[in-house]
């Protein structure tokens, strides 16, 4: 007769967070700040002038998508969210493969968001009168620069990460303060003093050149908005589930309100070709339009403030992530070894601090830091959707019930998240055929389609591979189950007809 082991209690986060803790990092982790400062030339250069049409038209499907995932969190608040609702609901196979992508995707931002916040520093050091180091002329458009500096702040804000979500979200609702009153200040005084006129066309989606730029501003405008659910990963973090919820949605209709403001402001004082030639100094360039120096200097040092906060922000949902998978044996134990000290998962968020700063190296071979935020943007923003589609579908199929019960909660449990899903769906494979049909050749290059098309195609291959060995190697019972290692139910979860 052998000895049964002992059951292993799954390892547990400490509870401390609130919902304004939760906005903190959700907005921080969304950066408005950057997406309008960076985010916002880009997407110019596909759709021009409609900038606030396209912002307005990407929040539809994205509003949805916080539904389903309001939904979801009220019945299964997970740190691993999207990754075990859908292994549950659809298939364990999509399940961690929305996981891993979600994962990957972040390290992508995080590498991408090393080189922005390196930028903003030496763009910083040039209006101090420092433009040569060490023999060097300083170059913020040069990604070796900005990602050697970026390296450095990452470093530091990963360490902060280690500390305690509840220290970095307070480091961040500062940032946000300091952020937000520059936007608010820069962009109202542009709306007001901006030399262009006013045009209601600004808003008419039909007015954008093609469908393919819509499908490509609208995937571009989605990853602007990408970043809301990280209120969701710390979701057994926060004292009362249902407060991840209040933060992704007032993070939701925060960014909108910003994301409007900055569109109309910018068209205001910048022209198209302003617009679309600045990529990561357009903030700067704007506030030099508006102001002399030193107060002209303020939009770049809230840029800088929102790039590091992202950063932090950034890490700190991918490790919960990894901790929500590791704990289901799907990723290594590694992940899931929670400090006994701070009570959060340590070994992870280094780990995926130096996994972005690798990432980050890999990106210098586009020297350009502009291509390489278009080519980060590009594949992001396809991942995103499909990761956002599937969740969608996933909050669908769990609630289908609904419609028998009540047909106008089914509506909106059900008919919206489905719509929201289709819509991304679409989108995403619209634009991957139109990638794939621009080129005939591969090239590492920002406008090169395949090159663009296989980045994200390399992003969900991986996860099937990592999700093979997960299977039949690891064996984890989560491909058998569809199911995760759960907290504790709230008291408000609710029974979900069938």
């Amino acid at each position: 007769m052998t000895d049964t082991p002992p059951a292993v209690e799954p390892p547990v986060l400490r509870k401390s967070l609130g919902v304004l803790d939760g906005v903190a990092i959700a907005a921080s982790s969304t950066a408005a700040t950057t997406s309008i400062g960076i985010g916002l030339g880009v997407t110019a250069g596909v759709v021009g002038l409609h900038l606030p049409a396209i912002m307005l038209l990407a929040f539809l499907p994205v509003l949805g998508i916080a539904g389903a995932y309001t939904r979801l969190n009220r019945v299964e608040p997970n740190a691993g969210n999207a990754y075990v609702w859908v292994g549950r609901s659809l298939n364990p196979w999509l399940g961690f493969m929305v996981g891993w992508v979600t994962i990957v995707a972040t390290v992508a931002f995080l590498a991408y968001t090393t080189a922005v916040t390196g930028s903003a520093l030496i763009q910083l050091a040039g209006d101090a009168g420092l433009h040569r180091l060490g023999g060097l002329d300083l170059d913020p458009g040069s990604t070796a620069q900005t990602t050697a500096v970026g390296i450095v702040v990452l470093v530091a804000v990963t360490l902060t990460a280690v500390t305690g979500v509840r220290k970095a979200a307070r480091l961040q609702g500062w940032l946000l303060v300091f952020e937000y009153v520059v936007l608010l200040g820069f962009c109202g005084y542009g709306i007001v003093t901006g030399p262009h006129d006013f045009s209601l066309s600004w808003f008419d989606p039909f007015a954008i050149p093609s469908p393919t730029a819509l499908a490509q501003g609208l995937l571009l405008s989605v990853f602007c908005y990408w970043g809301f659910e990280a209120a969701f990963t710390v979701t057994e973090e926060v004292r009362d589930p249902r407060d991840a919820s209040r933060a992704g949605f007032t993070t939701l209709f925060t960014m909108l309100a910003l994301f409007l403001l900055g569109s109309v402001a910018f068209q205001r004082v910048l022209s198209e070709e302003e617009l679309a030639g600045h990529g990561a100094e357009g903030l700067a360039f704007f506030g030099e339009r508006l102001a002399d120096q030193p107060l002209a200097v303020l939009p770049l040092v809230a840029l800088m403030f929102s790039a590091v906060a992202s950063l932090q922000a950034g890490v700190i949902p991918a490790a919960r992530g990894m901790f929500a998978m590791s704990r289901d044996r799907t990723l290594g134990p590694v992940w899931s070894k929670v400090s006994p000290r701070y009570g959060t998962p340590a070994a992870g968020t280094l780990l995926i601090g130096a996994l972005a700063a690798a990432v980050a190296t890999l990106a210098l071979v586009i020297p350009r830091l502009a291509d390489m935020i278009t080519a980060t943007v590009s594949a992001v923003g396809i991942v995103v959707a499909l990761s956002y589609a599937l969740t969608a579908l996933a909050a669908a199929v769990r609630f289908r019930g609904l419609l028998r019960e009540d047909w106008r909660e089914g509506m909106r449990a059900v008919v919206v998240p489905t719509l929201s899903a289709l819509s991304l769906l679409g989108l995403g494979g619209y634009l991957g055929w139109s990638f794939y049909t621009s080129a005939d050749h591969f090239e590492v290059s920002a406008d090169n389609g395949w090159f663009l098309l296989a980045t994200p195609l390399v992003m969900i291959g991986s996860g099937f591979v990592a999700a093979a060995w997960a299977r039949w190697v690891r064996k984890s019972s989560y491909f058998r189950t569809g199911r995760g290692t759960a907290a504790e139910a709230p008291a408000a979860s609710v029974v979900v007809p069938r």
